[in-house]
């Protein structure tokens, strides 16, 4: 039953068996690849921030990064319960070789399990540095990648569902660095009304002084293709209670509630993860 479905077949156990890259050579490839107190006076604070004008362009482009042309691709495998040991074993041996082959124009951002929220599930998270060419490019070399095409047969046999999303990242949002550990991450989903992403990006490039403190602001994104007017926040703590201290601080600093208050009635659904990096995640 469950053994059988887990099993690696041989060709799978030689990807295994064979030196794979070192969590700390990701990393260090990750590294060299990319580069209120009062209404009045808040009022008066908004006349000197930058605003996006929704009626200028498409709110992917008002809101990207100018200076990059990176796309990013989040997974979410869902995997049976009892392979998820076989499926991080089989991900930690091969994605790290994409990531340090130059030859493909894509770099893994970050590698987690999910520790709370859906159970028995990894996140993947990818930059593709050139946008949506680069992307094509490397789709395209995948096809004829053997040992790619025998991993995505393997992990078929893992999985219970999947699902991707192409993103975007805030531009005033820090870009992902590979990061010492230990940490834990927290991937806040927020779902928006349709025709809101706007006025979330005007008040957020406001707000994101507030969370940076302490250097817990790991990315901030939004979707572009899968589903739509979708925004993933990624945060670094060491532990849930340096989590909860840094929440906390947050809401004694001036103009934090103000964004809490005209941002969650943007708001259709949100979601929190508190996620676990892989050995091969440049973020740990």
């Amino acid at each position: 039953m469950a053994p059988r479905l887990c099993s690696i077949s041989a060709a799978a156990r030689r990807v295994l068996g064979s030196p794979g890259p070192r969590a700390g050579d990701v990393a260090a490839a990750a590294a060299t690849r990319f580069y209120s107190k009062d209404n009045e006076g808040s009022w008066f604070r908004s006349l000197f921030v930058h605003k996006v004008d929704p009626r200028k362009d498409a709110h992917s482009t008002l809101l990207s990064k100018k200076e990059t042309s990176n796309l990013y691709k989040i997974q979410f495998h869902n995997v049976k319960p009892e392979c998820l040991d076989a499926y991080n074993s089989l991900t930690e041996a091969v994605l790290p070789k994409l990531h340090l082959d130059e030859d493909y124009p894509c770099s893994l951002v970050g590698n987690w399990n999910t520790w709370y929220g859906e159970q028995d599930q990894a996140v993947h998270l990818w930059r593709f540095s050139g946008g949506y060419p680069a992307l094509m490019d490397c789709m395209n070399k995948l096809k004829n990648n053997k040992e790619y095409l025998e991993f995505r047969k393997e992990r078929s046999c893992m999985l219970l569902s999947r699902r991707n999303q192409l993103l975007l990242e805030f531009s005033f949002w820090n870009e992902p660095q590979p990061r010492a550990g230990p940490n834990i991450y927290e991937l806040r989903t927020y779902k928006l009304k349709p025709g809101t992403m706007i006025e979330w990006g005007n008040n957020w490039a406001r707000a994101i002084k507030y969370r940076q403190e302490n250097q817990e602001a790991v990315g901030g994104f939004f979707s572009q293709i899968g589903e739509l007017y979708v925004v993933h926040h990624l945060w670094a703590y060491k532990d849930l209670q340096s989590r909860e201290e840094t929440r906390n601080a947050a809401w004694r600093k001036r103009g934090w509630d103000e964004n809490v208050y005209y941002t969650v009635p943007l708001v259709r659904h949100m979601e929190s993860r508190i996620m676990i990096p892989l050995k091969i995640s440049p973020l740990q």
